[in-house]
């Protein structure tokens, strides 16, 4: 940095900036600099580094103090600069701590702005990876059983470009998974690597199947009449294809049937799919015509069968 320069005017920004007057100041020159984009590598790195400062409110309270006092971190070649004195011990216990690794201001302070040409700035200047990026993508329950791809564009926040990548939604996608492309989030400062991109699936529920994992329920409706007698019932699956279900006589409304293998592919163990779980409703009619209702009159005066033996015997016992 130049002698007598602070970050401030590297960012060609007033001291009493706004947050956001400092990141619009850093997206426009990190455009302009940028060394992927054919920038200065050294004007990069020094905007970059007065972004990391002033972006931070404990970092840019404690470069502010050091200013407040003369010292101008990383003037004059990556030393301090200072300019008249603080009193019996001031500079000296200041210069002290530094070299003891403490900081001017705290113990992150010598990490932070490069201390006297030692460790911490030597920190400074190594390679940092990229921060991750993030964004999602819907998802119908149709696509996210078979799979799809989707082509999205996302902003990178340091130089503000577009970028397009196509998400390979796998099939047996779920809701909340995350897809991990490596290298194409945040660029890396001083020769670091870019950070990730991270996907969200935001897959849409379905109206007749829902999801536990690779395995997948449903709710089949039937009739009292059909409980009681048993029936078949053609049965659709996730993947398009049609099971029969063969209902006993008598099933009672909650009974599950398991289909292997018959619902979605499992994200996490390649080659392997979950099963079909039909769960059965019974349904009574709300509504009778006189004739089901004598019939079924007839049925009940001739039932002798007890449905509440436990209870009665339970109640007699009060």
């Amino acid at each position: 940095m130049p002698q007598g320069k602070n970050f401030y005017d590297v960012l060609g920004v007033q001291k009493n900036a706004s947050d956001q007057e400092i990141k619009k100041a850093f997206r426009k020159l990190a455009q302009k600099y940028h060394p992927d984009a054919g920038g200065d590598e050294a004007k990069f790195k020094e905007i970059s580094e007065a972004y990391e400062t002033l972006s931070d409110p404990k970092k840019r309270k404690e470069y502010d103090q050091m200013l407040m006092f003369g010292g101008i971190p990383g003037a004059g070649g990556g030393g301090y600069a200072y300019s008249g004195g603080a009193g019996a011990g001031g500079w000296s216990d200041i210069f002290s701590s530094i070299f003891n690794g403490d900081g001017a201001f705290g113990s992150d302070w010598a990490s932070n702005f490069g201390g006297m040409g030692g460790a911490g700035s030597r920190a400074a200047n190594r390679p940092r990876k990229g921060s991750d990026l993030s964004l999602s993508v819907d998802v119908s329950a149709e696509d996210a059983f078979r799979g799809v791809t989707h082509k999205v564009t996302y902003r990178i926040p340091s130089t503000g470009e577009q970028q397009t990548i196509t998400v390979s939604v796998p099939a047996g996608a779920v809701d909340g998974g995350k897809l991990r492309y490596k290298r194409r989030g945040e660029y890396g400062v001083n020769g670091g690597e870019r950070g990730d991109l991270v996907v969200t699936t935001n897959v849409a529920e379905h109206p007749l199947f829902k999801r536990k994992g690779a395995d997948v329920t449903m709710e089949l409706p039937i009739s009292v009449y059909e409980a009681a007698l048993g029936c078949a019932v053609d049965v659709p699956t996730p993947g398009g294809a049609t099971v029969r279900l063969k209902v006993p006589a008598g099933t009672q409304s909650g009974k599950t049937f398991r289909f292997k293998d018959m619902g979605a592919p499992d994200v996490k163990h390649r080659g392997r799919t979950g099963a079909l779980l039909v769960k059965v409703a019974v349904q009574v009619p709300t509504s009778l015509s006189g004739d089901e209702k004598s019939a079924l009159e007839k049925l009940r005066d001739a039932d002798r069968r007890d449905y509440r033996a436990d209870v009665n015997r339970y109640r007699a016992k009060m």
